[in-house]
């Protein structure tokens, strides 16, 4: 995702493949930042392979996974 002073990398813990675009936050980054948990969202995906909830980790596993990462 860019915008005008940056550019971010958006990850996903999941096989996956993107379905659909939000054209609105194409056009306008502004939707995200007034409502990102309603028109905000950025893309809709369909997932490869199922995966069991314990499949992933928890805020804790993940903390510790980017320290790892950084070094």
């Amino acid at each position: 995702m860019e915008t005008a002073k940056t550019a971010v990398a958006i990850s996903c813990p999941l096989s996956c493949t993107i379905v659909e675009t939000n054209q609105a936050v194409q056009n306008n980054i502004d939707v995200v930042i007034q409502d990102p948990y309603g028109e905000g969202w950025l893309f809709k995906m369909a997932v490869a392979q199922p995966f069991v909830k314990g499949d992933l980790m928890d805020e804790t596993a993940y903390q510790a996974y980017l320290k790892t990462i950084a070094e």
